[in-house]
């Protein structure tokens, strides 16, 4: 009997550790997809965009809902900073669309041609539905509310801050917008178009910021800049050499191919 009961014991013990370290794998997730890019957001959903196409895919890696909208070409730009008001911004045709939860467009697209401003830049989302646009014939950043009425701006920023700027990438977060410009670094400036400073970090396409830090693509690396203490750490990603874009999200990485998209938990 006591025999048995050591038996059935180790037999438990066993299957509990081994449902233990199960458990505890790190995730794995592989969408085969082609896509020129892709966009997370804040709750893990996936976004990749192909041409004119943007498919979302729940953060498990199945696949939710698609957009498309053949009359504007393609894609441009996707900040998913909001996942419930998702924003498309359609460069050729100077065009910007919110998308909600479901991928569905619920209101008009905004001309930033009709809003008077032709050669706009870099678009991205701003708190409390608001949008910021860069202009190129200006060289200016501003601010428009939901309502599509201009809040606030910088001024021809060539004058400001005494230098040519040619920006690839922009982004609000916690109240501060990041405007990436990779010869000479990120420009921070606050809601109301006060520059604050210049983050030194150059030949970015992109980037993330969470809390004082940035995260970027670096080769086949993560790297992780906090901008307050200006200390650099970077963590190799072996798969991602071959990667066109790589994102970071609590305890994911996210590695984008031409045909397919990889999620590995760390």
């Amino acid at each position: 009997m006591r025999s048995t009961l050591k038996i059935f014991s180790l037999l438990f013990f066993l299957c509990f550790s081994f449902a233990f370290i199960k458990k505890d794998k790190p995730e794995h997730i592989a969408i085969k997809t082609k896509l020129d890019y892709f966009a997370v957001d804040n709750i893990g959903n996936i976004y990749t965009i192909k041409d004119e196409e943007l498919v979302k895919y729940l953060p498990t890696g199945k696949y939710f809902v698609r957009y498309s909208n053949l009359k504007l070409g393609n894609i441009s730009t996707v900040d998913a900073t909001n996942p419930l008001k998702v924003l498309l911004y359609y460069r050729d045709f100077q065009q910007i669309v919110f998308l909600d939860d479901q991928l569905t467009q619920n209101s008009e697209s905004i001309s930033l041609e009709a809003l008077g401003y032709e050669q706009t830049d870099q678009v991205c989302a701003g708190v409390n539905n608001s949008f910021w646009i860069y202009s190129k014939q200006n060289n200016e950043l501003i601010r428009f509310n939901e309502s599509s009425k201009k809040v606030a701006s910088t001024g021809n920023l060539k004058q400001v801050l005494r230098t040519d700027l040619s920006p690839n990438f922009m982004l609000e977060y916690n109240g501060y917008l990041f405007l990436n410009c990779p010869e000479t670094g990120i420009y921070v400036f606050d809601i109301f178009g006060a520059f604050s400073k210049i983050i030194s970090i150059k030949n970015l396409k992109q980037f993330q910021v969470n809390e004082n830090i940035i995260y970027y693509k670096k080769d086949s690396t993560l790297c992780s800049y906090d901008y307050k203490i200006f200390e650099e750490a970077c963590k190799s990603v072996p798969s991602s050499a071959k990667s066109t874009d790589l994102k970071f999200r609590k305890d994911k990485i996210y590695c984008g191919f031409k045909d397919s998209l990889v999620v590995n938990g760390m």
